[in-house]
């Protein structure tokens, strides 16, 4: 190359500002970069030297060398290498473009040789594509690494307070000189005795500090409190993990710790009046909420009358808690009537299980078998005794019968015993309903009716309930199975509930619909 008539900046960097790391990066390229300039005959306007990674736009001195060069205080720019200048793709475009437009003429670099053509700025178009990729993957890499630190139980940086990093060990373990204020710490909160600042208060009082010696914040403190990592736990973006680390308090501590500050957070609202079906009615004239009043010691529900015109009038709360208890009767299941039904579920459910545990030892043992077959072809494969689009082809096979054996035994896993769990628990809700009835307050049946109900109406002081599936279905088992009892005088005398005979045929073919909803 031809001594160049231009004037050049002088650029040097390293990564990062610590004083630790890369210490000799800055003095090494200063000293390569002049001894080169040098043997170049190049003339040198000025050197600019900063401590800034390059995988992102924004360096200080970087921005303003080239706004020198923009103003043509200098040609040209001198460097160790393209990735000194840029790894990222929006300053390596600004400084191509500043070539394209002639602001830039020339580029040296001892390491990697330029020249101002279009095949010069393609190659250093690679540079910065080489550069900005090694950047990249060394991001990837780095959170593959921290990945499988935490799926190894390791936190992959700093630990919180109460806890060090044993460097012999390379693990973390706990700090006996600030483990137990953590635990003091968490107990105070979790007696719901104590605000966060009341907190802070009484341990800065016994001298609980940071790492660097500093007082913790409040935000610290609440900070604190729900990190799991002090119960062994590590949380990364939502994702939990369990950790190697012995923990300084339990879980127990942890959730009263949440459940005070859950209960301190909620904001003071003015109480409104404790009324039963506050809400839970719309009048069915008009479609407006039922509200209610006091009037001369009892409470009395009506239409608010918002929309339009309404001619519905009041009816008094015990009236409609006695219509209550008529629709919670129309689902409860007599006792003798559940049990039987509780025992056939379970038997089935125990039938079931057995033949389950059965068919999951016979995937396992074929997906063992696969796996037989798959060492097998690779070694014949390996002496030569398969060619090789056999081998793929048979391996294709072999994979994907693991594959489907693989996601057999996980709905195994996954669908076990779920479909008994939900009819048993509703056959025991159902025999709950009688008990409900005679021994429930108020407030538990009016849960219990927004449970099996929806669209709940009062019209001429009357309840309409639309019962929910498979509610409904019991209110229809009931229905016909009453006349079964009269006549039969106890449920017991009733052949096979499950089949049903002439006169117990309509209740048994409504369970059977009643099962497919649960």
């Amino acid at each position: 190359m031809k001594p160049s008539t231009d004037t050049f900046f002088i650029y040097v960097r390293k990564s990062t500002d610590e004083s630790n790391r890369q210490v000799l990066s800055i003095e090494a390229q200063l000293f390569e970069l002049q001894e080169f300039a040098k043997r170049e005959s190049l003339t040198v306007a000025h050197i600019f030297q900063e401590s800034r990674t390059a995988k992102a736009p924004g360096r200080p001195q970087f921005n303003l060398m080239l706004s020198e060069i923009e103003k043509g205080k200098a040609q040209g720019i001198l460097a160790w290498h393209p990735d000194r200048l840029a790894r990222n793709s929006v300053d390596g475009g600004r400084i191509v473009y500043l070539v394209d437009t002639g602001k830039i003429r020339d580029l040296r670099f001892p390491t990697f040789r330029f020249e101002p053509s279009a095949h010069g700025k393609f190659m250093l178009n690679i540079a910065f594509c080489q550069s900005k990729y090694y950047v990249d993957n060394l991001s990837e890499n780095i959170k593959r690494g921290i990945r499988q630190k935490l799926r190894n139980g390791v936190w992959p940086s700093k630990p919180p307070v109460g806890y060090l990093n044993d460097r012999n060990k390379h693990c973390i373990v706990v700090d006996p000189a600030k483990a137990s204020l953590v635990r003091k710490a968490f107990e105070l909160y979790a007696t719901g005795n104590y605000a966060l600042h009341e907190v802070r208060a009484r341990m800065n009082e016994v001298g609980f500090v940071a790492f660097t010696g500093k007082r913790f914040s409040v935000s610290n403190y609440q900070n604190m409190f729900k990190n799991p990592f002090f119960y062994g736990v590590m949380d990364s973006k939502g994702e939990l993990f369990e950790g190697k680390h012995d923990p300084i308090i339990s879980k127990r501590l942890f959730d009263e710790v949440q459940a005070v500050m859950a209960r301190k957070s909620k904001s003071k609202t003015p109480a409104l009046k404790p009324y039963l079906y506050r809400g839970l009615f719309r009048c069915g004239e008009c479609g407006c909420f039922i509200t209610t009043e006091t009037q001369k010691g009892h409470n009395y529900l009506h239409c608010t009358k918002r929309v339009k015109p309404c001619t519905q009038k009041y009816v008094r709360e015990e009236s409609i808690s006695a219509q209550v208890d008529r629709v919670i009767s129309k689902v409860a299941l007599e006792a003798t009537i559940a049990d039987q039904m509780f025992t056939e579920l379970v038997n089935e459910r125990e039938v079931t299980a057995k033949a389950e545990e059965a068919a999951i030892a016979s995937t396992k043992a074929a997906i063992a078998a696969t796996d037989k077959q798959l060492d097998l072809l690779l070694d014949l494969r390996l002496s030569e005794q398969v060619s090789e689009p056999e081998y793929v082809s048979k391996k294709h096979i072999l994979v994907n019968r693991k594959a489907q054996l693989r996601g057999k035994l996980e709905s195994f896993a996954t669908n076990r015993h779920n479909r008994f769990e939900p009819a048993i628990q509703f056959v025991l809700e159902a025999k709950h309903a009688s008990i409900l009835i005679s021994e429930g307050n108020p407030e538990q049946k009016r849960d219990f009716l927004k449970k099996i109900g929806s669209n709940f109406q009062v019209a001429e002081k009357s309840l309409a309930v639309e019962l929910l599936n498979p509610w409904q279905f019991v209110a229809e088992f009931n229905s016909d199975l009453a006349p079964v009892i009269a006549r039969q005088g106890d449920f017991r005398e009733i052949s096979n509930w499950r089949r049903g005979r002439d006169s117990n045929l309509s209740a048994a073919s409504k369970l059977s619909r009643w099962k497919t909803w649960t």
